[in-house]
């Protein structure tokens, strides 16, 4: 697996060369290479050790070769990415280096999509915009020169100064989400939080969906005192990442800060699925779901693996009829919002139709609840998902602001709402 090194850059310049240090290969991977020089697995071995030898320009045929197999595994477009973005730097016409960016950023973009998790390539991918441009830098050649000279004060620790160069910046180019950003991040060294505020609330205006802003924000209201502005500034950061260690460890300092205990809805699954090849699909039920008197519900369990078991590809490798409807543009099966969600509301469907119980056991009630309030997607998204239901995250945020923000407010910072 391919992994890198990072050096973090100063406030307000991009470097992806920074970014890529070092790339070490998998030894699994270093295996391959003593296989017939012809194969796939021998010529995806020598790309990446030519990629860790920082050849990048060497490395990038093979690659893009590689790339267009049908073997192409994550790592192998990793490797593209990166040697994409370093050899890009090279070209002299602009528009073909940002396309070549762009090429750069969609390989990374699809090596996360195949199951490489890596913060450094994370990292990679934000540092390219989704237009192929770099994060970061102008196209207004007085807004980077105010960048720099701001940047060299905020590491002087002249902070006036390091505020006047980055709100210059930002008015010479009002779309450069980190002039906004810097400017307030300044602003709070220097602990004037309304500035502060004021300009992370540009930053947030040019992109919302990003998370910095948000957080740095919210940080400057929890330090202002203004504690329910500032839990709900964390919550806009874990709406805009849900899937940063960062987002959540903010919200967690201001629930320290408030004696507040964060937890999601404790619900145990007694009935686990897999689907290992072939389309031979596991169903594993746990004997207490079976039991005769059915006095708690348990018994509705074996739903959540019912429905989740028609799912997955089928045996003659056709998508299912399920996921192809439900994601009419995906020609490979995942696991999916739309299906957890399918079964987990199965589960109190057969709970409803069936025949009443005592007293349903906690998991089930807890479900029954989140179900009832509208809120089992947001469950889902916040507190069972894996790399196949995290990419639904984004889409449905588009309609779903507001249930994503009542499930942390009702649930999270309650204690799970038990």
């Amino acid at each position: 697996m391919l992994k890198q090194k990072s050096a973090a850059t100063r406030p307000g310049r991009a470097s992806i060369g920074a970014l890529v240090l070092l790339a070490l290969l998998a030894s699994s991977a270093l295996r391959a290479s003593a296989q017939n020089p012809d194969d796939f697995q021998s010529e995806r071995a020598r790309a990446i050790q030519l990629i860790n030898e920082r050849k990048f320009a060497d490395a990038l045929p093979a690659l893009e070769r590689l790339a267009a197999s049908s073997q192409a595994d994550g790592q192998v477009m990793y490797g593209l990415g990166i040697a994409l973005l370093m050899t890009a730097d090279g070209v002299k016409d602009a528009e073909a280096q940002r396309k070549a960016r762009l090429r750069g950023r969609e390989s990374l973009v699809r090596a996360q999509q195949m199951g490489v998790s890596d913060a450094n390539l994370a990292m990679l991918i934000k540092s390219v915009k989704p237009d192929g441009n770099l994060a970061g830098v102008s196209a207004n050649k007085e807004a980077n020169e105010a960048m720099r000279v701001a940047s060299e004060a905020f590491s002087a620790k002249d902070y006036e100064k390091a505020a006047r160069e980055y709100e210059r910046a930002a008015r010479l180019d009002p779309a450069l989400y980190e002039a906004a950003l810097y400017a307030g991040n300044t602003h709070y060294s220097l602990k004037s939080w309304d500035k502060a505020g004021e300009w992370f609330a540009r930053a947030i205006a040019i992109d919302p969906e990003k998370e910095t802003a948000h957080r740095y924000w919210a940080d400057a209201l929890m330090y202002a005192g203004k504690q329910e502005e500032a839990r709900d500034r964390f919550f806009e950061a874990v709406i805009a990442d849900p899937y940063s260690q960062l987002t959540w460890r903010g919200l967690s300092n201001w629930a320290e800060r408030n004696k507040v205990t964060l937890a999601h809805p404790k619900i145990e699954i007694p009935t686990s699925v897999s689907s290992p090849s072939g389309g031979n699909v596991s169903i594993t039920i746990d004997e207490k779901a079976l039991k005769e008197d059915n006095a708690d519900g348990s018994a509705a369990w074996m739903m959540y693996g019912l429905s989740r078991a028609v799912w997955p590809t089928g045996k003659d490798g056709k998508l299912s009829e399920r996921f192809a409807k439900a994601y009419p543009n995906e020609k490979t099966y995942r696991h999916s919002l739309a299906e957890e969600a399918d079964a987990l509301r199965m589960v109190v469907t057969m709970l409803k139709e069936g025949k009443k119980v005592k007293q349903l056991e906690p998991s089930l009630a807890r479900l029954v609840k989140l179900e009832e309030a509208g809120l089992i997607e947001p469950y889902v998204l916040f507190a069972r998902a894996d790399r196949g239901i995290a990419q639904d995250f984004a889409e449905y945020r588009k309609a779903n602001r507001e249930k994503l923000r009542r499930y942390l407010l009702e649930y999270v910072i309650k204690g799970g709402g038990n």
